[in-house]
C-alpha cells in the first residue's frame, strides 16, 4: 500500500495531457493514464522517472468499450481516486461542407459522449468520498464560432457548460469541478487536425504547454470554478468575446483557421 494520492488523466501520451500528469506527479500523485496510440506506454515511463507509479492503458475514448475498458482498469488498482482530469479531444479542420462525416461523428463522440461517460464514472466514484477534484479540459473555443474548426468549437461549448452545470450540482458534495480553457498551445493538436496551413499551423502565434498546464494544474488545486490558459493575450481575446457579436467573431477565426491553398 501507499500514502501516495492518486489521479487518472485520460488523453495523456503527450501535449497537456502529459504536461498535467508531470505536474500530478511533481506533487507526488500516482497516475493512471490513457491514450489512443501505444506511445502511452512510453509516457507512462517518463512519469515514473519522476518518482511515482505510472499506470498506462491504451483505449481508444471515443468509443464505449475504451471508456469503459479504462476505468475498469483504473478501479483494479483498488485506490481511492483523488482527481481526475478529463482530456480527450481532437478536432478537424477544413470546411464542413468538405469533411468527412464519420470523422465528425467521431469527434463527437471522443468530445462529448467520452468526456459524458467517463464523468458519470468519476463522480459517482467520488461523491460517495466526499472529496475530489475533476479538471474538464475545454478551449478558449468555447467562448465563439470556429468556422473551419465547425464541430470542434461546439463540442468544446458543450464541455465548458457540461463542467459548470457539474460544479454546481456537486458543491455541496465535497467534489470539486474546474473547467480549463487553454488558447492555441505549443502541441501537436493543430497538426493532427490537418491545420498545418492555417495561422495555427504557425508555433509563434502559440501558448506554451508547460504554462498552459500549469495555469490549469493551480485552478484545480485552488478548486477555481474555471482558467483561461495562456498568456495576457488569450485572456483578453476570451474576455472580449463575452461581448462581441458572434458574426465578428466568427469571421476573425475564420480568417485563422481557413486553409491557406
Amino acid at each position: 500500500m501507499t500514502d501516495r494520492k492518486f489521479v487518472m488523466i485520460t488523453g495523456s501520451t503527450s501535449g497537456l495531457g502529459f504536461e498535467l500528469a508531470k505536474l500530478f506527479a511533481n506533487d507526488g500523485y500516482d497516475v493512471a493514464m490513457s491514450g489512443s496510440s501505444e506511445n502511452i506506454y512510453n509516457s507512462a515511463k517518463e512519469i515514473e522517472k519522476l518518482g511515482v507509479e505510472a499506470y498506462p492503458f491504451q483505449a481508444d475514448a471515443s468509443t464505449f468499450e475504451g471508456v469503459e475498458e479504462f476505468w475498469k482498469f483504473v478501479k483494479s488498482k483498488n485506490r481511492k481516486l483523488d482527481s481526475a482530469v478529463l482530456n480527450v479531444g481532437m478536432s478537424i479542420g477544413g470546411s464542413f461542407l468538405d469533411n468527412d462525416l464519420q470523422e465528425e461523428l467521431k469527434l463527437i463522440d471522443l468530445n462529448i459522449k467520452g468526456t459524458v461517460h467517463m464523468a458519470k464514472r468519476v463522480v459517482r466514484d467520488m461523491v460517495p468520498n466526499k472529496e475530489g477534484d475533476i479538471l474538464i479540459v475545454s478551449s478558449v473555443s468555447a467562448t465563439l464560432p470556429t468556422p473551419y474548426e465547425t464541430v470542434y468549437g461546439p463540442s468544446k461549448a458543450f464541455g465548458f457548460m457540461f463542467a459548470e452545470a457539474l460544479r454546481e450540482e456537486l458543491k455541496e458534495t465535497g467534489v470539486n469541478v474546474t473547467a480549463m480553457l487553454p488558447g492555441a498551445t505549443n502541441t501537436n493538436f493543430h497538426h493532427n487536425a490537418g491545420m498545418d496551413s492555417t495561422y495555427f499551423g504557425d508555433e509563434n502565434n502559440k501558448n506554451d504547454k508547460e504554462v498552459v498546464a500549469r495555469q490549469g494544474y493551480e485552478a484545480l488545486k485552488n478548486k477555481v470554478d474555471h482558467v483561461i490558459c495562456g498568456d495576457e493575450a488569450t485572456k483578453k481575446e476570451a474576455e472580449d468575446n463575452k461581448t462581441t457579436p458572434e458574426d465578428v467573431k466568427a469571421a476573425e477565426h475564420a480568417k485563422k483557421a481557413k486553409p491557406q491553398k
